[in-house]
C-alpha cells in the first residue's frame, strides 16, 4: 500500500462579513513567507513534534495574504489522512482566532475584496510578469501526494491517469461564487487557475527523459520563471518521490477530502499496474481531456460529464461510480472499496461543496431576501463545517510519522 498525503488551500476571512483577510503573514507569527512551489520553500513543519521550535505553527503562506496552507505527513489509510486534515483545519482555525478571524474551506471567496500578494521577491516578479492572473489568483486547491518509486514510474502513472482526472474536479466542486457574483460554474476555481500559461492537462509523455525534456523546453521558452510554475494536472514533485494531481478544489467536508485521495491513490496504483503490465496509456487527444476538465468545472455532478471511455456525455453519476469500478480491484485488496462507494453515494445524494453553499445562499435568502447577507452567511456556514470534528481531532494524538516508502 503506497504512502499517502495532502495540501489544504484554505481561505482566512472575517466571521462576521465573511470578507477574506490578508492575515497569513501574523498567523505565521514573523516566520518566512514560503513561495509557493519554489525550488527553497521550506515543508510545513510538523506540529506534534516535540523538538520543533517555540512558535513554530506547523502552516505555511501561499501566494495570497488571504489564503494558509495546511499539509499532512504520509499517511498508509484514509482513517489517519481524515485525522490528520481535520487536524490541519483546527490548528490554522486556532491561528486565526487569535486575530479575531477563522478559517474556511473555500475553493474561491464569495465575497468581493481586494487581495494582497504574499511579499516575497518572487511573488513580486510573478505579479509584474502576470498582471491580472496574479492580482486574481485567490483559488484554494487540494493537492494530493502519492508515493511512487521512481520517476519512470511516477511519469508512467501521470500518462496513464490524464484522462480520468476530470471527474474528481467533479466530485470536489466547491466554487460557484467569485467576488460577489453567482458564476454559473460548479468549480469556477478551475477556470481561474487555467489561466497559467502552464496549467491544466499534459501530453503522453512516454518516458521520464521526455517529461524532463517538455519541462526543459518550457523553462527554456522565458515565459515561466522557474520550475515551480510547471502546474499540469498531475506532475512529479521536486520535493518528494510523489505524483502531485492538483486539480481538485478545497473539499467543504473533510470526509470528502479524505475521499478524493483515497481514489487518487486508487488511480495511482492502477496505472503502475497497467504500466508494468505493458498496457499503453489511453490515445486521448489533450484538447478533448481540457473540454472533460471544462465540462467538469462548469456542471460538476448537476448534469452530465464527459465518460472517460468514450469523451461523450453521460450522466454524471454514472461517471462517478465508474471510476470508482475502474479502481476497485486496488480498493478492494486495501479494503477501501466499500468506503470509497460509499463516499461517493454520499457525494451525489448531498451534493458537492458547490451545491451545499447554494443552498446556504437559498436558505438566507428565504429569511432575508438581501443577496449580500447570503454571502456572508454561506462563508459562516463554511466556517462552521471546515471545523466540523476538527477541535476533537485536534486533541487525539498524531500517529508515528510512515516514511515515505512504498509498504508491503
Amino acid at each position: 500500500m503506497r504512502t499517502f498525503g495532502v495540501e489544504e488551500e484554505l481561505l482566512i476571512v472575517d466571521p462576521v462579513t465573511g470578507e477574506p483577510l490578508a492575515l497569513a503573514d501574523a498567523l505565521l507569527t514573523g516566520r518566512k513567507l514560503a513561495a509557493d512551489d519554489a525550488p527553497d520553500k521550506p515543508r510545513i513543519p510538523d506540529p506534534h513534534d516535540p523538538a520543533r521550535p517555540d512558535g513554530d505553527t506547523g502552516l505555511t503562506a501561499e501566494l495570497k495574504l488571504e489564503q494558509i496552507e495546511t499539509q499532512t505527513r504520509p499517511c498508509l489509510d484514509y482513517a489517519e489522512l481524515l485525522l490528520q486534515i481535520r487536524q490541519g483545519r483546527a490548528l490554522a482555525d486556532t491561528a486565526a482566532k487569535k486575530h479575531n478571524a477563522r478559517v474556511a474551506a473555500l475553493a474561491t471567496s464569495p465575497i468581493a475584496s481586494t487581495t494582497h500578494t504574499t511579499p516575497n521577491p518572487r511573488y513580486a516578479t510573478m505579479q509584474e510578469r502576470f498582471g491580472l492572473t496574479v492580482h486574481e489568483q485567490l483559488t484554494c486547491g487540494f493537492h494530493v501526494h502519492t508515493f511512487v518509486e521512481s520517476p519512470e514510474e511516477g511519469v508512467a502513472v501521470i500518462d496513464r491517469i490524464r484522462d480520468k482526472l476530470a471527474v474528481l474536479t467533479a466530485l470536489s466542486a466547491n466554487s460557484p461564487y467569485w467576488n460577489g457574483v453567482e458564476t454559473g460554474f460548479e468549480s469556477y476555481r478551475t477556470q481561474a487557475w487555467n489561466r497559467w500559461p502552464t496549467s491544466g492537462p499534459s501530453q503522453i509523455f512516454g518516458t521520464h527523459s521526455m517529461y524532463r525534456r517538455v519541462v526543459t523546453r518550457l523553462l527554456d521558452s522565458g515565459v515561466l520563471l522557474d520550475e515551480g510554475m510547471i502546474y499540469f494536472d498531475a506532475r512529479l514533485s521536486r520535493n518528494h518521490p510523489t505524483v502531485e494531481v492538483r486539480v481538485a478544489d478545497v473539499c467543504l467536508q473533510a470526509e470528502d477530502a479524505a475521499l478524493i485521495a483515497v481514489l487518487v491513490r486508487g488511480l495511482v496504483e492502477s496505472a503502475s499496474r497497467e504500466w508494468r503490465s505493458g498496457v499503453d496509456p489511453a490515445p486521448v487527444p489533450t484538447v478533448l481531456l481540457r473540454m472533460a476538465a471544462w465540462q467538469a468545472s462548469n456542471c460538476g455532478l448537476r448534469s452530465d460529464l464527459l465518460d472517460f471511455g468514450t469523451f461523450r456525455p453521460a450522466p454524471a453519476a454514472e461517471v462517478a461510480e465508474a471510476l470508482v469500478d475502474y479502481v476497485a480491484p486496488v480498493l478492494a485488496e486495501q479494503g477501501e472499496l466499500e468506503l470509497a462507494r460509499e463516499g461517493v453515494r454520499r457525494i451525489l445524494d448531498r451534493g458537492t461543496g458547490s451545491e451545499e453553499q447554494r443552498r446556504a445562499m437559498q436558505e438566507n435568502l428565504d429569511a432575508t431576501s438581501d443577496a449580500a447577507s447570503g454571502l456572508a452567511a454561506v462563508v459562516a456556514h463554511a466556517v462552521n463545517v471546515t471545523m466540523r470534528q476538527a477541535e476533537a481531532a485536534a486533541a487525539r494524538e498524531a500517529a508515528p510519522v510512515l516514511l515515505r516508502v512504498r509498504q508491503s
